[in-house]
């Protein structure tokens, strides 16, 4: 195809939803953001197709086999569909739009983006085509080592295989907001059979009760941290997440410290097993922003990791990442820079994605050293409040 037919060939907007989503109710979500697109379409001189499929796996096979169809990719549902979103388009440069619907939408928070404002959302995306407006944000890419392997995304049961596990469904994704390999990831399971009406209302009550009975998870880490130098050891620990976004469950700022746009990832961890005083202390600050204020928390800024079992400790459970079913370690993390276009409003390309300064005037605030993430103070215990 020449330079002319390009420039002269109608622009072409695929749309991915989630129909089985909220017992169905998707399925209407679904149909009215794809007549919003439409219309927007006839009105501003694009195409647009719906290529959803019947399963996660299903629509990501359509959105990666298809991509030469389409010029812009647009999901519609919660973070899993970031998640479907990511791994169609991360790395190609080609734009991801948001429709954020449903329960969590923590990529989308930590983006300001519209959540379940439908009408607001479309035309957001709507004015990024037109005016060519998007930024762009790192990933993680989660791969397996020897031995790691992957599991169903959307039930997290095992995969049918001949022979080897690891060999033939070997761990290979993308994932925008986190990677939780503990006890976060147990409260994101609990969540996700929860029968609560909303999925912060799940993910509260999940991490009520995953926090009454924790067990203490055996990893091998060896981290590349943001300095170039290596960290190695031992981590025995009920909590472990790689994060590229602050936000986990709705709305609980696991790693406040996290930044979208520096080509680094967050690890994560819990350093003990904390006592009443100390889960109330986190609670109270899993909303404001403070919960790495307290000594409860391990945090350092990485590169890449690999994650293998410690000789010690409990077995971990499956490893989640957008509200997805991952896999079993070991497994290897590399941060991926500004791996993924996000089509946003003009007004919301034209500011900072991150503000680095608050970022580094909050690590200040709870007293810890941005390099090595480390408690600057010997006697800091970190504030509560």
């Amino acid at each position: 195809m020449s330079e002319s037919e390009r420039n002269e060939r109608r622009r072409v907007v695929a749309m991915v939803g989630n129909p089985t989503s909220d017992k169905g109710r998707g399925a209407k979500v679904d149909a009215q953001v794809l007549g919003l697109l439409e219309e927007a379409g006839r009105a501003h001189n694009f195409d647009v197709i719906d290529i959803t499929g019947t399963s996660f796996d299903d629509s990501l096979n359509q959105a990666r086999e298809r991509a030469h169809e389409y010029d812009y990719l647009v999901v519609v549902g919660g973070d899993g569909m970031i998640a479907l979103g990511a791994n169609a388009v991360g790395c190609s440069g080609k734009p991801l739009g948001i429709v954020a619907t449903g329960s969590g939408n923590d990529f989308a928070r930590g983006l300001k983006l519209p959540v379940n404002r439908i009408e607001t959302a479309v035309e957001g995306i709507v004015g990024a085509i037109v005016r060519g407006s998007h930024i762009d944000v790192d990933m993680g890419r989660v791969t397996s080592l020897d031995g790691g392997y992957a599991v169903d995304p959307s039930t997290g049961e095992e995969c049918e295989y001949q022979e080897s596990k690891s060999a033939e469904h070997p761990i290979d994704r993308y994932y925008a907001g986190m990677l939780s390999c503990g006890l976060d990831a147990s409260i994101n399971d609990r969540a996700n059979h929860s029968h609560l009406p909303t999925g912060t209302m799940r993910y509260f009550a999940a991490v009520l009760v995953e926090l009454t009975h924790m067990k203490r998870y055996g990893y091998h880490i060896k981290a590349t941290l943001a300095d170039g130098t290596t960290d190695e050891r031992d981590i025995i620990t009920p909590l472990l997440t790689i994060a590229n976004s602050r936000h986990i469950g709705g709305g609980i700022e696991v790693s406040p410290y996290s930044c979208f746009s520096d080509g680094l990832l967050d690890l994560v961890w819990m350093d003990h097993v904390p006592n009443f005083g100390e889960c109330a202390v986190a609670i109270s600050n899993a909303y404001n922003g403070k919960l790495l204020a307290s000594k409860v928390f391990g945090w350092k800024r990485i590169r890449e990791i690999e994650v293998t079992r410690a000789t010690e400790g409990d077995e971990p459970p499956v490893l989640m990442a957008d509200g997805e079913y991952i896999g079993h370690l070991p497994f290897r993390v590399v941060a991926e820079d500004c791996a993924l276009r996000v089509l946003v409003p003009p007004a919301v390309a034209a500011r900072e994605v991150d503000s680095r300064q608050e970022v580094l005037n909050a690590i200040a605030r709870d007293g810890r050293d941005p390099v090595t993430g480390q408690f600057a103070c010997p006697d800091y215990i970190g504030s509560p409040h």
